[in-house]
């Protein structure tokens, strides 16, 4: 099983593969993918597209793992992200993928044992399943090491979260 973890954004899109074999689960890939603002709103859901389907292709993912969204200050932005979350869907017709959705506060309390937890203790949690990998740059990158993690646990449930 190859899980691929993403957490979307126009800016910035955070990504995560973990692949399980056995009871063991490798890291073989994560950052994040940086859509240029000097580019179209059409151009950058395509380099989202192509980005996301070479991983797809290159990994042999065969499921995929996103948080639901939440509509937060900007009503613009939570609409854009759907134009996201449609690429995803599409992405999991084309492959045939599974696709494993979680609420924020499920990934948090999956993580921390507490659905409010904050980005920060999110990483902490994550810095301790990944002690070989350098402190990732951006929160997108967390977030979605977070979500592929959920996306395992809840396939396999190899540690019993979730």
């Amino acid at each position: 099983m190859i899980v691929l973890g993403i957490d979307p954004g126009f800016r910035y899109a955070g990504y995560a593969i973990i692949k399980m074999e056995g009871n063991r689960a490798f890291l073989l890939d994560y950052g994040f993918l940086k859509l240029p603002q000097t580019k179209t709103l059409i151009e950058r859901t395509g380099m989202f597209y192509e980005f996301f389907n070479e991983k797809i292709i290159t990994h042999k993912v065969d499921h995929l793992s996103i948080e639901t969204p939440f509509l937060g200050k900007n009503a613009q932005n939570f609409m854009k992200l759907g134009y996201l979350r449609g690429i995803l869907y599409l992405l999991t017709s084309q492959h045939k993928l599974i696709l494993h959705e979680f609420a924020p506060r499920q990934v948090k309390s999956a993580l921390t044992g507490f659905g409010g937890a904050s980005k920060e203790q999110v990483a902490r949690v994550i810095m301790r399943f990944f002690p070989k990998i350098e402190t990732p740059q951006r929160d997108d990158v967390t977030d979605a090491l977070a979500v592929t993690l959920c996306g395992l646990w809840h396939q396999k449930n190899p540690l019993n979260h979730l």
